[in-house]
């Protein structure tokens, strides 16, 4: 399965320009853990993150201690631009989503910008996308098989449990080779076997 089969196209963005102000509403308002920051030709520049946001921003209380705290200060900025992080790990549209579940285990990331071959942002993927996906119900994933083995016109036939496929009337390796690749295609498929 591919970035392009479950991604969000036509993310929420923010400019280097946007107030800090504006971009904590957005990712309130829209529960998005993560803002694309592009400039006017939608070529990403950075991404701005809830963490970003969060250090330096919140006021200590006063009561929760009883010795009086130092007032530290991260100078708050206004702008997006002086907080987002400017070197953001991107994939594209043709990224393999165990990849794309392999960089977000490995860098912590919550969701990574989808970008064309000139930068240019098309999408963002979430690690929300990736549970809704694994999330998918047998008889769900089961249906979509069937579509596609009706469109490829083949008798294959294909049981789902738990995501494991088993597929029936396959004769030979090569029969097994192409059913196996479009198996991979359909979003919940985690295994493919074969009678």
């Amino acid at each position: 399965m591919l970035v392009r089969g479950v991604m969000t196209s036509d993310p929420i963005t923010v400019q280097v320009e946007t107030s800090v102000r504006e971009a904590l509403g957005l990712l309130d308002q829209h529960s998005i853990t993560s803002l694309p920051v592009v400039a006017d030709d939608s070529v990403l520049v950075g991404v701005l993150s809830e963490a970003d946001l969060l250090v330096g921003r919140l006021l200590h209380d006063d009561r929760s201690s009883i010795l009086p705290r130092t007032t530290e200060s991260r100078g708050t900025a206004d702008s997006v631009g002086a907080v987002m992080s400017r070197r953001p790990v991107t994939v594209t549209e043709g990224t393999d989503l165990a990849d794309v579940a392999r960089i977000m285990a490995s860098t912590g990331f919550k969701s990574l910008p989808v970008v064309d071959a000139g930068g240019r942002i098309v999408g963002i993927i979430s690690r929300r996308d990736l549970v809704r996906t694994l999330a998918r119900s047998d008889a769900d994933i089961e249906h979509d098989l069937t579509d596609l083995f009706v469109t490829l016109d083949v008798e294959w036939v294909a049981r789902v449990q738990d995501g494991r496929v088993r597929i029936s009337g396959t004769t030979d390796d090569k029969s097994r080779s192409l059913a196996h690749a479009m198996a991979s295609t359909v979003a919940g498929v985690l295994h493919v076997s074969f009678d």
